[in-house]
């Protein structure tokens, strides 16, 4: 049996995404109180072949003692061999502060208190501790859009194999801010900057003439090198930690050459070895769907989805 449990922050996109997983055939429940999920899941059991996958969202409206109970009423489902997925949507404070004023709705914990928006949305944070800290996945909303948030939930919970860790290279600018589903960062502002070109200040790190000029530097090559070793050496340890998905950000000023270029290129060379590689560009807003392995890296297919 599998188990989805959606969580984040109120405004980041909860409803949408247990919606997404709905449409796709999932027997789905709001705002759950976390001391039911045994009793959901024995009765779930008793119609396995109906519910065989099912999602509930657990949130701050939860009481506090159900919430800092929530690590071992996980523990106790995956002791009884439910197969849970725990994904925590999120988003910048301020993106949710202009959504709930575009909206006009009240904030779940500004109900039954004198709490201001923002010191309700500071609060729901903390409050939802636990949970982040257990999150086998996490989305940052504040740039995706609705139909984004329901492709990124088919593709990384709707279509995510037991025991296969989906490994997702996302290319950013640093001027824009660290993405905050990011698991491990790595900079490449030090390698040199296609920009100061005005010939090559509009194309992006997928052209030809920007692939053409940073591998004209040994810096370049050698950055990549050192991250795939890195990444080699390390991720089996990743794997056997059962995390299910590790996000690898590269970052440079503008998020649109450099990053981009090693991005590709760490995407490429991964696809070759492992199932379930995804690609994204956050500033150019590309995401792609999930790289088949490959026999030889340089044929890993690529294909953009805007």
């Amino acid at each position: 049996m599998q188990l989805v449990i959606i969580s984040g922050r109120s405004g980041s996109g909860k409803s949408i995404a247990l919606q997404a997983l709905e449409d796709l055939g999932y027997y789905a429940i709001d705002n759950l109180p976390a001391m039911l999920l045994g009793t959901l899941v024995d009765e779930l059991q008793r119609d396995a072949t109906r519910r065989s996958s099912s999602a509930v969202s657990i949130d701050a409206r939860n009481l506090p003692h159900a919430l800092e109970r929530f690590p071992s009423l996980l523990a106790d489902l995956q002791a009884r061999g439910i197969q849970c997925q725990v994904v925590y949507l999120t988003a910048d404070s301020k993106i949710l502060l202009e959504r709930y004023s575009a909206t006009r709705r009240r904030h779940p914990l500004t109900r039954d208190s004198q709490m201001t928006l923002a010191e309700a949305i500071d609060s729901e944070e903390t409050a939802l501790a636990e949970i982040l800290d257990l999150a086998d996945l996490i989305i940052d909303t504040t740039r995706l859009s609705v139909h984004e948030l329901r492709g990124r939930i088919a593709e990384q919970v709707a279509q995510h194999r037991e025991q296969e860790m989906t490994l997702t290279f996302e290319s950013f600018g640093f001027k824009s801010g660290v993405p905050l589903d990011a698991d491990t960062v790595f900079d490449a502002r030090c390698l040199p900057n296609p920009y100061w070109d005005p010939r090559l200040r509009q194309s992006t790190g997928r052209d030809p003439e920007i692939i053409e000029f940073l591998e004209e530097y040994d810096d370049v090559d050698q950055l990549a090198t050192d991250i795939i070793d890195w990444l080699t050496r390390w991720l089996p340890a990743y794997q056997a930690s059962h995390r299910s998905y590790m996000t690898v950000a590269i970052g440079c000023t503008g998020g649109q050459h450099r990053s981009v270029y090693l991005a590709e290129r760490l995407a490429r060379h991964f696809a070759a070895k492992h199932a379930g590689v995804r690609l994204r560009h956050r500033e150019l807003g590309i995401h792609t769907a999930m790289l088949e392995t490959q026999q030889d890296s340089k044929d890993a297919d690529l294909h953009a989805q805007t």
